[in-house]
């Protein structure tokens, strides 16, 4: 009998991580607690060594070892990772990426048997904002730990809202949905919206910033609120973050109340990325299409001709991570020196053709030429297209000549 494949999702920043996981059973994901029976999903962002010996204890524990002088606190875990530095502890040098591995792996030892003999079907991290270092970071934690790039996956928590939302009652989402998310530093509001005219339907986050809520909060979060929500028709709003804590929310609780679902927790953002990892491999359906910071707002295809039926072939999918994506595919060419290729943004019918020369290609007898094309994109607008001659067996010898184009959308 095959074994349950289990999805685990981990929201992590500099301070605190809560970890989610999903399999086919389930109706939605649960979250773990560190403390059995309660509600207390964050864990601290935190790891020490105890003194003299190779044991290692993470969150809360962590702390407490540290306080009560048994061991060393390992400062600033993620950003010492981000930067790949090393760290200094008990006498012992430690690249400070070895030990987020640590850190790591003991946050999937929290569900335990919870899942069984269950496999791991994806990892999914999401974090405030992804970029380039942020990414390396955890590709390589992940690969020490032995997981396999496909089974990995990193998004922002933006996007996690996303997959979070748009899996709830339908009814949640009729309109618009709004998150809060509210911190020491400030008040982020993130307005999801669909076009229902498209197909698959195109979701937008648009995105705020606002100062903290200072003394009177009650009176600064309704400001926020209505600046945010403005005209906009919203169906549902999320609360999240540690500013919410307290019995504080009175007319601003009020208003958002008005006509609208309201829902406050601290493990959306990790809940959202298993949703993810599930979309991802096609486990559930979904007519929806994100385009956020991190996803592609182009398709580029070009039409071949397949067991003599013309077709498009997609090298590269708007919606997709531009970190993560690649195209590629071997044609033969039939009677042209040049490529055509076909960008198109998600919202239009309409398309854009970029023809690409393969200059000083040597004349050759029709169809003995095999180009090899390959997109890879360089933002998330811009594609690199590198066209590599390939010849034709032993019938016609390859030049490995190599032509690169660079495409995309304004």
């Amino acid at each position: 009998m095959e074994r349950e494949s289990v999805y685990l999702g981990i929201d992590i920043d500099e301070s605190v991580s809560m970890v989610s996981f999903y399999y086919s059973a389930m109706t939605e994901p649960e979250t773990i607690s560190t403390i059995a029976g309660s509600e207390m999903y964050q864990i601290p962002t935190f790891l020490s060594k105890r003194k003299g010996m190779g044991q290692w204890f993470f969150g809360r524990e962590a702390m407490r070892q540290v306080n009560i002088g048994n061991a060393y606190a390992v400062e600033q875990l993620f950003q010492k990772a981000l930067r790949n530095q090393m760290i200094n502890l008990d006498g012992e040098s430690y690249q400070a990426r070895d030990l987020m591995v640590i850190y790591m792996k003991k946050l999937l030892s929290i569900p335990g048997t919870r899942y069984g003999n269950a496999s791991l079907a994806k990892l999914i991290i999401t974090v405030e904002k992804v970029s380039r270092p942020v990414r390396d970071m955890f590709m390589e934690v992940a690969s020490t730990m032995g997981i396999s790039r496909d089974r990995f996956m990193l998004i922002d928590r933006k996007e996690s809202f996303y997959y979070y939302a748009l899996n709830q009652d339908p009814s949640l989402f009729i309109h618009d949905v709004m998150l809060f998310h509210s911190d020491e530093k400030e008040v982020t509001s993130v307005l999801l919206k669909r076009n229902h005219k498209t197909r698959p339907q195109v979701v937008t986050l648009l995105e705020e910033q606002f100062d903290a809520l200072g003394e009177n909060k009650d009176e600064a979060f309704l400001e926020v609120c209505r600046k945010a929500i403005d005209n906009n028709v919203v169906t549902s709003v999320y609360l999240t973050g540690d500013g919410f804590d307290g019995n504080w929310m009175k007319s601003s609780l009020a208003f958002l109340c008005s006509n609208r679902r309201v829902f406050i927790g601290k493990n959306l953002f990790s809940k959202g990325a298993c949703y993810a990892g599930v979309i991802k491999d096609e486990k559930l359906d979904w007519p929806f299409v994100f385009i956020g910071d991190n996803e592609l707002k182009l398709n580029v295809s070009i039409k071949i001709s397949d067991r003599n039926e013309m077709r498009f072939l997609t090298l590269i999918e708007a919606g997709q991570s531009w970190y993560d994506t690649e195209g590629e595919c071997e044609v033969i060419l039939d009677g042209s020196s040049e490529v055509t290729v076909w960008i198109q943004k998600p919202d239009s019918r309409q398309a854009d053709v970029e023809v690409l020369e393969l200059t000083d290609l040597p004349e050759r007898e029709n169809r003995t030429t095999r180009i090899r094309i390959n997109a890879k994109p360089v933002s998330d607008k811009k594609i690199r297209i590198e066209l590599r001659d390939l010849g034709f067996g032993e019938i016609v010898s390859s030049t490995n000549q190599v032509w690169i184009h660079t495409i995309g959308v304004e």
